[in-house]
């Protein structure tokens, strides 16, 4: 995508920054009218070219275990198990790709036990599942709500930057629970909506509401995330790069290579290949070139695998099409599955009891 195209998206990199700045100051910002950016907003909106969503931050949630699942299908029942997992609300993304795994699975659970479940009884006796491999995240190093879509001059990004509240300190480590969790399930459902409209919904003031979303934003206690379509974006290729590094330097290097700018992903993990790298680059022809200057800017880093999306088919909660289109959100949450839960506690029993009793 040329960047004449790609300046039809001005409100994106804005939302990205300050996804509740008024439309006034995000036109002052870009030095355009604030109906015209408006409208080009709704318009994206409308198409399923871009929206906005709002999650709990990990701190700010119960305790949680971030897993990557690799999922092999039976031979003509990649969509079907793919629809199934998409509903799942504790599923974040779900990728069909390409190389040794069908799709690719990013998961949040409240524990490691409940990983168990999930890959044992629910995704063990899904039809069409073939097999499964699973990691678990030790370290989120960067993730898809910090990438830009494009880069602001620093005084832009000063004035969209949040302000925060006068006399609130952050609490990293305080959950989110009662009227603030209420509030936040009502944000999810429009992350732009006023103040007045979530008063009415929550039954709070106006004034209570703003000063509770103010102190959750000081205390970086929630994830605002503005996305656009991978074919608007000027970034439409997205590969996953499974590598290894020495441990004792995999933070150091972690951190370095979360700070390029085709990086939407870097995550530390359990098995051999101790990081998982998620890229978005300009056509496929920049694959080889990208892990070839990955590699030799970083020549600890030993790239084993790697994988090329070919539909994004969830994303951030969000369902979308073959081009990267949203079709509608669903409801992140945690999961709860009575059948799951009953197979267990049948293996359990069985377990329980020795044989021939």
């Amino acid at each position: 995508m040329t960047r004449a195209r790609r300046t039809r998206l001005p409100p994106v990199t804005a939302l990205q920054i300050a996804p509740r700045a008024d439309w006034q100051t995000i036109g002052d910002v870009l030095g355009l009218d604030a109906s015209t950016v408006a409208r080009r907003w709704a318009r994206l909106t409308r198409a399923g070219h871009a929206w906005i969503s709002v999650h709990p931050a990990a701190h700010a949630h119960a305790p949680s275990v971030v897993a990557f699942i690799e999922v092999d299908c039976a031979a003509g029942r990649l969509h079907t198990v793919a629809a199934a997992i998409a509903e799942d609300p504790h599923v974040f993304n779900l990728e069909h790709v390409s190389g040794g795994r069908d799709l690719l699975v990013t998961a949040v659970f409240s524990d490691q036990a409940e990983l168990a479940r999930y890959v044992g009884f629910r995704l063990g006796a899904l039809d069409g599942v073939a097999a499964s491999r699973t990691q678990v995240a030790t370290t989120l190093h960067t993730e898809g709500s910090r990438w830009r879509l494009d880069r602001l001059t620093e005084e832009q990004r000063r004035r969209l930057a949040p302000v925060t509240a006068a006399g609130v300190r952050p609490q990293a480590g305080k959950l989110l629970e009662g009227r603030d969790l209420e509030l936040v399930q009502a944000l999810s459902d429009d992350p732009r909506q006023s103040a007045a409209r979530l008063a009415e919904r929550t039954g709070l003031s106006p004034t209570t509401v703003r000063r509770r979303l103010d102190r959750l934003d000081a205390e970086h206690a929630l994830v605002y995330r503005c996305e656009v379509a991978r074919t608007l974006s000027g970034w439409p290729v997205s590969v996953s790069l499974w590598a290894a590094v020495p441990q004792s330097r995999a933070p150091h290097l972690a951190e370095r290579i979360s700070a390029l700018r085709e990086i939407r992903l870097c995550a530390s993990l359990s098995g051999p290949h101790n990081l998982l790298l998620a890229a978005w680059l300009r056509s496929v022809d920049d694959i080889a070139p990208f892990e070839t200057r990955l590699t030799e800017r970083f020549p600890e880093l030993d790239v084993a695998d790697r994988a090329l999306t070919l539909w994004p088919m969830k994303l951030g909660g969000h369902l979308l099409d073959p081009r990267g289109r949203r079709l509608r959100a669903v409801t992140l949450g945690p999961w709860h599955d009575p059948r799951s839960e009953a197979a267990e506690a049948a293996l359990l029993e069985r377990l329980r009891t020795r044989p021939g009793e």
